[in-house]
């Protein structure tokens, strides 16, 4: 039988929107997040999961072998408008903006333009009371404290690698993101955050179209759903937008050995080692971590607004991507500070079934 967290479960989570509604504008609307109907097997159950996480709208994607086979949305982009989400709607992305950042500036490695065990003062970056700190550390997370001595997630940390590849390319981040990794996807649902108009300009694509496809942000609160606008940071660590499909594409970009060279791509899923010889859960821009014998790369990303997993399964040929409008893909697990992908419940469905289990997968969407 399946365990409680797989079951379908008929609920509803009260959604309040806090924008002016018709008859009384200051009245909040009340709109109830129930299952999909017709949905069976794993989808169904993710989309219960979808439910109980107090999660409006959600896209997902499974790639295997080379193609996407399977690729869908759940509930609302919009709840507003009635938006449905879908497999191609734009999510903010949060950290899952990271393996983005991590390969441009592996690319950057590769023609000798960074050196990771470089002191980041070479590049401009400079820290209150931290003199030691190289560019391996920032990308590894292990810059706190005294360091390379231990594990510590910083976003916040990380996001100075931005200064770093504009030093060392001068160029931004964004300039070199489009360029060598969007424009190469052939991507049309993927863009630095549009708050930012200038990145975002950088795409060609249409910013009024675009926002008017993106999913819409809120925050959970208690039992209850907000509006709120998405944050309008951009840059290494967090702010990318994209769809699952887009998401699913760009890993199996990486299945495919594209953007770098194989001992490269080999250097960024291994995990990284701290000054004393102990082996740490982070590689060079992803978690990497073994469970019950079976590898997995994975990331999360999670904001106010927003959250999201991408979990690979390099042997078995498989990644999955899930996006939310809503923190809660993520702010119940403690993914960064417990460095263990199986203690989602989302995570924990996908590997099950078919990392571990050799269950169908779900095709089309």
């Amino acid at each position: 039988m399946s365990p409680k967290w797989r079951r379908a479960a008929a609920v509803s989570v009260s959604v309040t929107c806090l924008l002016a509604c018709e008859g009384n504008p200051t009245a909040p609307q009340t709109i109830d997040v129930t299952p999909t109907p017709g949905l069976e097997g794993f989808p169904a159950e993710l989309d219960a999961l979808r439910v109980q996480l107090h999660i409006p709208g959600m896209s997902a994607a499974i790639a295997k072998d080379g193609e996407i086979v399977w690729a869908t949305g759940f509930g609302f982009a919009n709840v507003e408008t009635g938006r449905v989400a879908s497999s191609e709607t734009p999510f903010h992305l949060a950290s899952l903006t990271k393996p983005f950042a991590a390969t441009v500036l592996m690319q950057l490695v590769e023609e000798g333009l960074v050196e990771l065990d470089h002191l980041v003062s070479q590049y401009g970056v400079t820290f209150s009371g931290s003199t030691n700190v190289t560019v391996r550390h920032l990308l590894t997370h292990t810059s706190d404290g005294v360091p390379g001595s231990g594990y510590r997630y910083n976003g916040n940390r990380f996001g100075y690698l931005d200064q770093v590849i504009q030093s060392a390319s001068g160029r931004s981040f964004a300039d070199l993101l489009v360029e060598r990794l969007l424009n190469p996807l052939g991507t049309q649902n993927t863009a630095p955050n549009p708050k930012k108009r200038a990145d975002f300009a950088l795409t060609g694509l249409d910013r009024n179209e675009f926002l008017a496809r993106m999913a819409a942000g809120y925050e959970v609160k208690g039992t209850e759903i907000v509006s709120r606008e998405h944050p309008d940071y951009f840059g290494s660590s967090a702010g990318l937008v994209a769809s699952a499909e887009d998401m699913a594409g760009f890993s199996l970009a990486i299945d495919e050995g594209h953007f770098l060279e194989p001992n490269t791509w080999s250097d960024v899923f291994t995990p990284a080692t701290s000054s004393s010889g102990e082996t740490l859960p982070y590689g060079l821009g992803w978690f990497i971590q073994e469970y019950e014998g079976a590898a997995l790369q994975w990331h999360y990303g999670y904001w106010t607004t927003n959250s999201s997993l991408i979990v690979r399964a390099p042997e078995k040929g498989l990644t999955f991507v899930v996006l939310a409008n809503t923190q809660t893909l993520s702010s119940p697990y403690g993914l960064g500070a417990d460095e263990n992908v199986m203690r989602s419940a989302v995570a924990r469905l996908f590997v099950e079934a078919f990392v571990l289990g050799n269950d169908p997968l779900p095709t089309g969407g």
